[in-house]
């Protein structure tokens, strides 16, 4: 398409996809080339999350002009391409927990007000979630049901035949999804509109004159308004006083769209966030785990025991909607070097583990 193979730019290896940058002429009035991307994504990639539309690239097409911020797109033959929005994401320039600017906060804001706009009846693009998934309008304690039942079938148990000896040594097991429905059930109905669903610090980039553009939509859904927040302040670490800032505002967005989009914020809000940090566990558990596998077949104590401050981060954090105790740090490291030990045993591989306190 770019005429010379030597100005594409990738693989670019983010998580889910690798992405190649292609320079195109630009449009009428352009004087420069523009950048696009496409992506593919990466092989034998574990999802954890639910897609709900059948192509981003449809949604963000359907969602020109009632977005502001997105990136544009074009058809080439069979591809279809998104714009390359040039700038720095959010979390190059302010990391994770630190404050960002206000009129970068604002423009956060709006975007919570847009998406209000978008009602599931006024989006022609595809929906492929399945109704076991899905949740009547409004129906919020109906909505989170369905992510807990997403995490417990699709991470918990299609995991299982891989991880099951980590998952028991952490003190995780079929009875912590009972446990966790105790803790978040009783939410209070609010009408269901447009969730990005996954609104961090990378999925931010702030262009040459401090415009916000907001990428990676495949996460987006319909649901909760009130889900949106609480992962965007779970994923965002916002310091306490903006995070409280962030709320109020919200709140006020999203009223002024649609009345009754942030009823019972001050009870529910915190349900939602203890669902975030039980449902990281099992996905954090897992990442990492395999992440040790990346250490060229050999664990020493250094990154085995990295690794174990990780997962007793995320225990910890989430001990009360999981009904669990937190391991002490040695058992938990102990735990990933059995697990490492029994994957090497299973692949025929010989592995020379230096595992604190034994294993």
């Amino acid at each position: 398409m770019s005429g010379d193979a030597g100005v594409v730019e990738g693989p670019l290896h983010g998580y889910h996809h690798e992405t190649y940058v292609v320079p195109l002429p630009g449009r009428p009035g352009e004087a420069e080339p523009v950048r696009w991307k496409c992506r593919e994504p990466r092989p034998g990639l574990l999802w954890f999350d639910r897609r709900c539309f059948a192509s981003e690239e449809e949604l963000l097409r359907a969602l020109q002009g009632r977005i502001e911020g997105i990136p544009d797109l074009i058809q080439a033959g069979s591809a279809g391409l998104q714009r390359f929005i040039e700038g720095e994401t959010l979390g190059t320039l302010y990391g994770s927990g630190g404050g960002i600017p206000s009129s970068l906060l604002g423009q956060i804001v709006s975007l919570f007000g847009q998406l209000a706009r978008v009602r599931p009846d006024s989006l022609t693009a595809e929906r492929t979630c399945t109704s076991v998934y899905r949740a009547a309008e409004a129906d919020t304690d109906g909505f989170l049901e369905r992510l807990i039942l997403f995490t417990e079938e699709e991470v918990y148990q299609r995991n299982m035949p891989d991880f099951k000896g980590l998952f028991y040594d952490l003190g995780l097991d079929d009875a912590s999804f009972g446990k966790l429905r105790e803790q978040v059930s009783g939410l209070t109905r609010r009408p269901f509109h447009l969730l990005h669903a996954d609104l961090h610090r990378e999925n931010f980039v702030v262009d040459g004159v401090g415009r916000l553009w907001t990428i990676d939509w495949e996460l987006a859904m319909f649901g909760d308004p009130l889900y949106d927040l609480a992962t965007h302040l779970y994923l965002m670490r916002y310091p306490r006083d903006q995070e409280r800032q962030m709320i109020e505002q919200w709140r006020k967005a999203v009223e002024s769209v649609v009345p009754g989009s942030s009823d019972g914020c001050g009870k529910d809000l915190p349900k939602l966030l203890a669902f975030k940090r039980a449902q990281s566990v099992f996905t954090d558990v897992i990442r990492t785990a395999l992440s040790l596998e990346e250490e060229e077949r050999t664990v020493d104590a250094s990154p085995l025991a990295r690794a174990g401050d990780r997962i007793q981060q995320v225990l910890g954090a989430a001990t009360v909607p999981l009904g669990i105790k937190i391991p002490a740090p040695e058992s938990v490291t102990a735990a990933l070097g059995r697990w490492c030990e029994e994957r090497a045993a299973s692949a025929g591989v010989m592995v020379g583990a230096v595992v604190p306190g034994g294993a």
